[in-house]
């Protein structure tokens, strides 16, 4: 398990695993995800109650642009910002086709939506997207946030972030799916978010003490 040691100085400034880290604040945010697996930021906690901003964006998938009345759901709407690179979206992918294969059976709607500046993090491309999502069987649209508005909207921090929203798409759960994290030896289960499902599906209230996630920070553009 990673433990956050304080970096050694060297003639360019501080390394990781010998890397130099002068050459900005994207390089360096690669190394600590990728080498130490870091997490970068918490979900900002978008307000419960709070009405699901509309959108119109493209499914990489099959190239239709889906908005947010198309995956509206009189059950429940999951929305996911996730991306492909991040090592805590990397974690829990199995686990997120699991979840929406469990519960859209039962009426749940669920999509996924990348926010990343694909130009920095060519990774997370729209190519790239839809390779991920055919090669794990994503259930459910992937969308591609190119002008990142629909991340702003939702107030999103990191990948993964979670949105549950009821059958009038006001805000019941955000958050993480679950407790495990990369490295903490903690199985992935989709605990919490199957625990809110579960409560909204049987007609109870989605308790309102709820875990922000965490992750890799949202790639914003330089202009954003």
């Amino acid at each position: 398990m990673w433990h956050h040691m304080p970096l050694p100085l060297g003639r360019f400034g501080r390394f990781i695993c010998g890397v130099p880290l002068s050459f900005g604040i994207i390089e360096r945010e690669k190394m600590e995800e990728r080498v130490l697996g870091m997490p970068a930021v918490e979900s900002n906690m978008f307000p419960l109650g709070k009405q699901a901003p509309p959108f119109a964006l493209t499914n990489v998938i099959d190239g239709n642009v889906v908005r947010l009345e198309d995956v509206k759901s009189d059950a429940a709407t999951v929305i996911m910002f996730i991306c492909n690179h991040c090592p805590f979206v990397k974690h829990v992918q199995h686990e997120l086709v699991r979840l929406a294969n469990d519960y859209m059976p039962k009426g749940v709607s669920f999509v996924a939506i990348n926010s990343n500046d694909a130009e920095q993090y060519p990774e997370d491309s729209p190519e790239n997207m839809k390779k991920v999502a055919k090669e794990l069987g994503y259930p459910f649209p992937y969308l591609y946030d190119e002008t990142q508005e629909v991340a702003k909207a939702y107030d999103a921090a990191c990948t993964p972030d979670f949105y549950i929203f009821d059958r009038e798409l006001k805000c019941v759960y955000r958050g993480q799916l679950d407790d495990s994290r990369p490295n903490n030896g903690i199985p992935v289960t989709g605990e919490s978010i199957r625990a809110a499902l579960d409560a909204l599906l049987e007609g109870r209230p989605v308790p309102e003490k709820q875990k922000p996630s965490i992750g890799c920070s949202i790639k914003w553009k330089p202009s954003a």
